[in-house]
């Protein structure tokens, strides 16, 4: 209201500061470059966007990328927004047919109504046949403008018939919808399916099932960037191969253990980008493995090897012999998980056996060299509370060595 003469004003609302990200800064393709990294409740959404944009400027020639200035530290949340709307309008087609031309102009229209979500969360709607099917919304405009593929990995098994039969070809929301319905009924048989979708989704509440993981695996393509939509967030997602199994160099062979790794081609593993903030200082922690429906996972560096905690009171360096053995039983791990998606094996049981082979290893090679490594080798980092080397508790009989 106006003001009355001599009155003094009434208590205004301090300006709302802007929305800030923090830039780690990585060793990418052989090039330095930004990450934006998130603090909690951050805008997934935008942040996994601008990542896919950030780390495929090098990726393939005649991609669109986005490039910062070298000494970028700290980027607010507008910045990020202008440099993708200039990605977006980048894409207008060359041909100047009126059809494209109105076609894009009605795509930009759609694109400037989503992006505002993009700093709060984006609503879309999984299908649960296949890992690339989701309800066409605006809010899948900006992917398809950016040519970045969307994912997801909420499918049902075709080995199951009933829950086929229950949940067919519909989104999430049809879904609850048709759940809700079912109850309703006085078809038994319409109750009994509605009962059956509920359970998908109850014994799915992680939005990531076995077999959607092993789809996701097979048809996302190696090197690909893209985004993987989970629990309604946002990653960063990419697909790496693990590069051929070799042999160490003596004394470092791998013992005679039913459980040590046979040589085979390996298959691609996912990774989701590890964009959290409390993460900004390391820089061996750059991508996180998609590899169980549990959460259970592993940091890696950018050159995908597993990371290791950092060396605490300044201990030297590992010497090259431990630093190659080391990279030896992180391919060796690697390439067991791969044996593990091929054969279809369930697996936490199979990753509990895979982390005592491991283990096996490093006892073998302590002893051949009885110096202790530094801590880096001894620790590794933590995903879930739990070290990643101590997935689940074994007894260990018969042994007479001390495990790391």
């Amino acid at each position: 209201s106006p003001q009355g003469g001599g009155s003094s004003p009434g208590p205004a609302e301090p300006p709302r500061a802007p929305e800030f990200y923090c830039v780690k800064w990585i060793r990418w393709r052989g090039e330095r470059t930004p990450v934006i990294t998130q603090s909690e409740n951050g805008p997934c959404p935008l942040l996994a966007i601008m990542n896919v944009l950030l780390l495929r400027w090098k990726a393939r020639r005649g991609s669109r990328g986005v490039k910062l200035p070298p000494q970028k530290e700290v980027i607010t949340a507008e910045e990020l927004m202008a440099h993708l709307g200039d990605c977006i309008l980048a894409t207008q087609p060359r041909e100047t047919s009126e059809g494209l031309q109105l076609n894009f102009q009605q795509n930009i229209s759609d694109t400037m109504t989503v992006l505002p979500k993009l700093s709060t969360g984006l609503d879309v709607n999984v299908r649960f046949t296949g890992v690339s099917d989701f309800e066409y919304t605006p809010e899948c405009i900006v992917f398809d403008l950016l040519n970045i593929p969307l994912y997801h990995g909420w499918l049902v098994d075709p080995q199951s018939p009933e829950m086929v039969q229950a949940v067919g070809k519909l989104s999430y929301n049809q879904l609850v919808e048709k759940i809700i319905t079912c109850k309703q009924a006085t078809d038994s048989s319409l109750v009994s399916e509605g009962l059956v979708a509920e359970q998908f989704l109850e014994a799915t509440a992680s939005q990531l099932s076995y077999h959607g993981l092993c789809e996701l695996t097979a048809a996302a393509p190696e090197g690909q960037l893209g985004v993987f939509f989970r629990n309604n967030h946002f990653s960063t997602i990419t697909k790496h191969k693990v590069g051929p199994w070799t042999p160490p160099p003596e004394p470092c062979a791998p013992p005679e253990h039913p459980l040590t790794v046979p040589r085979a081609r390996p298959q691609g593993h996912l990774y989701l980008l590890v964009t959290d903030q409390g993460f900004l200082r390391e820089e061996g922690v750059v991508w996180e493995s998609l590899h169980t429906v549990d959460g259970d996972s592993c940091f890696c560096d950018t050159d995908f090897h597993l990371s290791h905690a950092p060396a605490q009171g300044g201990d030297p360096a590992a010497p090259p012999a431990q630093q190659l053995q080391q990279r030896q039983v992180d391919q060796d791990y690697m390439v067991a998980l791969s044996l593990q998606q091929q054969q279809g094996q369930d697996p936490p049981s199979v990753l509990s056996d895979l982390e005592l082979a491991r283990q096996l290893q490093q006892e073998e090679y302590q002893q051949h060299h009885p110096h202790p490594p530094p801590p880096q080798q001894q620790q590794q980092l933590q995903v879930g509370g739990r070290p990643a080397g101590e997935r689940r508790q074994r007894q260990r009989l018969d042994l007479d060595c001390t495990l790391l």
